[in-house]
């Protein structure tokens, strides 16, 4: 299991979030199997097969995931399979999902592949 802590003493070269910490960038060339814990951004280039939860999750172009993420807001660039959780969902063109989705809003762009059950949360 992998958990990002709220440690403030990130030294000042570290890049800024506006809350603050900074973002973690998951390589292309990893590959983590297990749970992923962030109360700021998360980019994934690499691969995850497990449990994503952060504040920002970005799926990058190359970014494999295949399990269940949940974050406020959620930008699929790459391939996803699995299960997603989010206030703010954005489906680029570039994303191939297949996913049950929970959401309370979604922008899906042209070109996007996608296949599942979609779920709008109630305010």
């Amino acid at each position: 299991m992998f958990s990002k802590t709220s440690d403030q003493s990130l030294p000042a070269s570290a890049p800024q979030t506006p809350n603050g910490f900074g973002k973690s960038v998951l390589a292309s060339d990893l590959v983590i199997k297990g749970e992923i814990v962030s109360t700021s951004t998360v980019e994934v280039l690499g691969q995850v097969d497990g449990k994503i939860s952060a504040k920002t999750l970005i799926v990058g172009v190359e970014g494999q995931v295949k399990g269940s993420i949940s974050a406020d807001t959620i930008d699929l660039r790459g391939t996803f399979d699995g299960s997603i959780a989010a206030h703010n969902l954005s489906l680029r063109a570039t994303s191939d999902v297949r996913a049950e989705v929970h959401y309370a809003t979604l922008s899906i762009e042209s070109g996007a592949v996608v296949e599942g059950k979609f779920k709008a949360n109630k305010a």
